[in-house]
């Protein structure tokens, strides 16, 4: 059961951190920014 509860919670937290990229992405103005925001995010990682 706690096994369990371990993967839907870190599901839930990997769904948050999707979402928050895709805000993040689709706040660009246009396309060179997209792209510097895509390599910001892929050094984060």
């Amino acid at each position: 059961m706690f096994a369990f509860l371990l993967t839907r919670i870190g599901r839930w937290f990997d769904r948050a951190e999707q979402r928050r990229n895709d805000e993040y992405l689709a706040g660009a103005r246009d396309l060179a920014e997209l792209e510097r925001r895509e390599r910001s995010l892929e050094s984060s990682c």
